[in-house]
């Protein structure tokens, strides 16, 4: 199990990438979306509405994980966080959206008439206190179990879309 201290979980949770956020539906099933986020003071912000299923389901349930990975074939690493999450809203979520979206847009688009609106209007943020961090390199597993053949030897793997 990693930490939030280790560097690849840091190097995953500060760098710009799409991320899988999964919550609990009523039913027991799993509800997972694409998610922009930002990491703060050890904890993961993500921007939406308060009407959204994600929002729903974490202020009936209060728990949440999110997967954040390179999605680079030679060198696929990622990080897993799992852990309370909590629906903020009005104020303080449109303070931590802020930063969720300077993340992700330019200046020039946040002031744009057509684009700065519809992410003002994002009413709720999702805050998860990590509880368990996974972590993965698979040149790491690859090294150790197969001593370097899969991500060593060009056309062992495949390309990632097609």
């Amino acid at each position: 199990m990693a930490s939030l201290s280790d560097p690849l979980v840091r190097e995953m949770l500060n760098g710009r990438y799409i991320a899988s956020l999964a919550t609990e539906n009523p039913d027991g099933s799993i509800h997972q979306v694409a998610v922009w986020y930002a990491f703060s003071e050890g904890q993961i912000y993500v921007a939406t509405i308060s009407r959204s299923k994600k929002a729903q389901n974490v202020a009936e349930r209060g728990k949440a994980s999110l997967m954040v990975d390179s999605r680079e074939v030679l060198a696929s690493r990622g990080a897993c966080v799992i852990g309370r999450a909590e629906l903020l809203r009005h104020a303080e979520a449109r303070q931590w959206n802020r930063l969720v979206h300077e993340k992700y847009m330019s200046a020039a688009a946040m002031k744009d008439p057509r684009v700065g609106p519809v992410f003002d209007s994002e009413d709720a943020c999702v805050r998860i206190t990590p509880e368990k961090v996974i972590a993965w390199d698979v040149r790491d597993f690859d090294n150790a179990a197969m001593g370097g053949a899969l991500c060593g030897t060009p056309g062992y793997l495949l390309p990632l879309s097609v």
